[in-house]
C-alpha cells in the first residue's frame, strides 16, 4: 500500500553499491526508515530527495518491515544548510540529537514543526550556535530531563541572584548556593537565556545577538546536564567541538 508523509530526511545510510536507507521524521508517523533503491546512482530521481535535512512529501510502499521509498516532492530542499560547514555541523547535530532521543512510529507534531523552525532558521542564516542551544533546551523534555528554571530548586524562590546545580537539577538562589559547592556561577544575561530557551516558542524567535561569552556559559551548563543526566553519545558533537576550536583560532 502506497502511503503519503511530510517528513525531513534525519540519517541516510549506504547500502549496497547504489541504495540508501533513509531515516525521515514525520509530521503523520515519528522516525520511520525506509529504502531508497538506486538513490546512490547519478542519474535517480531519488538522489536529490534523500538528501540530509531535506523537508519534503514522501511516498512510500508500506510493509511489515523496511518501507521502500517511491518518491519525493520538495517543499525545502535546505540546500544552504549544505554548502557552509559550520551550518552543516550544527544541523547535523541537531538531527542526531532528536534520533537519538526518539522512538520508532511516536508521532509528535510539535516536535516536527520544532526540528522543522530550527532546520529553516538556519537554512535562512540566522545563528545555528544559538539555535543549537535552543533546540538542547527544548530537547529536555523529550528526554525527560525537565531542570527546574522557574524558581531556586532548593526552596523555591523565585528572586535573587541564580547559579546552576547539576546535583539540584537546576537554578539554585545565592542562599542556597552553599547546598552545592560544585554549583556553575553564571550571568544573569545566561540565566535569563536558559530560561528564555526553555519556555518560549521557536515560531517568535527575533534576531537574537548572544555575546562569544555569555555562549561559552550556555555551552558549558548545557553540555554538563545532558552528560551528567542523558546518557546519550553524539557522534557529531566531537565534529562540533573541532569545529568550534577552529573558529576560536579564525
Amino acid at each position: 500500500m502506497l502511503e503519503k508523509c511530510e517528513g525531513i530526511v534525519i540519517r541516510r545510510t549506504d547500502y549496497g553499491e547504489s541504495n540508501k536507507i533513509i531515516t525521515l521524521y514525520t509530521r503523520e508517523w515519528g522516525k520511520t526508515g525506509a529504502m531508497a533503491r538506486g538513490a546512490n546512482k547519478p542519474n535517480s530521481r531519488l538522489s536529490a530527495v534523500t538528501q540530509l535535512f531535506y523537508y519534503g512529501y514522501f511516498l512510500v510502499q508500506a510493509s511489515s518491515g523496511l518501507g521502500s521509498l517511491q518518491q519525493g516532492e520538495t517543499v525545502n530542499s535546505m540546500r544552504s544548510i549544505r554548502e557552509d560547514i559550520f551550518a552543516t555541523a550544527y544541523a547535523s547535530y541537531i538531527v542526531e540529537l532528536l534520533d537519538k532521543s526518539v522512538e520508532d512510529k511516536k508521532p509528535n507534531p510539535f516536535l516536527f514543526e520544532l526540528l522543522y523552525q530550527t532546520l529553516n532558521y538556519i537554512n535562512e542564516g540566522y545563528d545555528a550556535e544559538v539555535l543549537k542551544y535552543i533546540f538542547e533546551m527544548k530537547m529536555l523534555q523529550v528526554n525527560g530531563l525537565a531542570p527546574m528554571l522557574n524558581q531556586c530548586a532548593v526552596c523555591g524562590e523565585t528572586e535573587g541572584e541564580f547559579s546552576f546545580s547539576l546535583r539540584e537539577g537546576g537554578f539554585i538562589c545565592h542562599r542556597c548556593v552553599h547546598k552545592d559547592p560544585y554549583h556553575f556561577k553564571i550571568s544573569p544575561s545566561a540565566v535569563k537565556l536558559l530560561r528564555l530557551f526553555y519556555y518560549f516558542d521557536l515560531a517568535r524567535l527575533g534576531n537574537i545577538s548572544v555575546k562569544p561569552e555569555t555562549k561559552k556559559e550556555l555551552q558549558r551548563v548545557i553540555d554538563a546536564y545532558y552528560d551528567e543526566y542523558s546518557g546519550l553519545q553524539l557522534k557529531s558533537k566531537k565534529f562540533l567541538k573541532q569545529l568550534d576550536k577552529m573558529k576560536d583560532m579564525l
